[in-house]
């Protein structure tokens, strides 16, 4: 959805149309959602934020001005709740992703040994992911799993162009790593598959 679209129903949204509301919702709930539950790995929570983001718009429609993409200024609102999420958190509150292992068990075909290496490398991208520090965490997901464009990963983070392809470059570096050493101990198990 571009955003002469998002600014028309926005407009509507302005105006209480609850039908404007419900569209903008199916447009760009599921990929919010997909962005907080990768952040905080608490589906419920994850929820809660994206209805709290979402109805922020709901509330004042007009703060978004089109100077972005509508999706990176949500994106952005999101991020916020995040971080808020994070402070009020426990220090070792930890959530398993249920979806994800549903999602790496859906194959009817999949004999127990894929499923089970599909499990290992799920699980440690996952590990690895966790490793990285929060601004490189957050950089590679909205790269690599939102297909963000470095400049709106800048303009979400706050930060420079030249920031994002460091934090880039630097948590490439360390998922690399990471993972390497997760096959050593394995002993070269399909942690990575046969990629290795």
């Amino acid at each position: 959805m571009d955003n002469d679209e998002v600014l028309r129903l926005l407009e509507r949204i302005g105006q209480a149309d609850e039908a404007a509301f419900r569209e903008l919702y199916r447009a760009f709930s599921r990929r919010l959602y997909a962005y907080v539950l990768r952040q905080l790995g608490d589906p419920a929570q994850a929820e809660e934020i994206v209805a709290d983001t979402l109805y922020e718009v709901w509330r004042q429609p007009a703060r978004f001005r089109g100077d972005a993409q509508f999706s990176t200024w949500l994106i952005g609102i999101a991020r916020n709740k995040v971080l808020m999420a994070f402070r009020s958190r426990k220090p070792d509150s930890r959530h398993e992703d249920i979806d994800e292992v549903a999602e790496s068990m859906a194959s009817e075909d999949a004999s127990a040994f894929e499923i089970l290496a599909q499990q290992q490398r799920h699980e440690g991208v996952r590990r690895c992911m966790d490793k990285l520090s929060d601004e490189h965490r957050e950089c590679v997901h909205l790269v690599f799993y939102e297909g963000m464009s470095l400049a709106d990963v800048a303009a979400v983070q706050g930060c420079p162009e030249n920031t994002v392809k460091t934090r880039l470059f630097h948590a490439r570096q360390k998922l690399r790593n990471c993972l390497k050493l997760l096959l050593q101990r394995e002993g070269g198990s399909s942690l990575l598959g046969a990629e290795s």
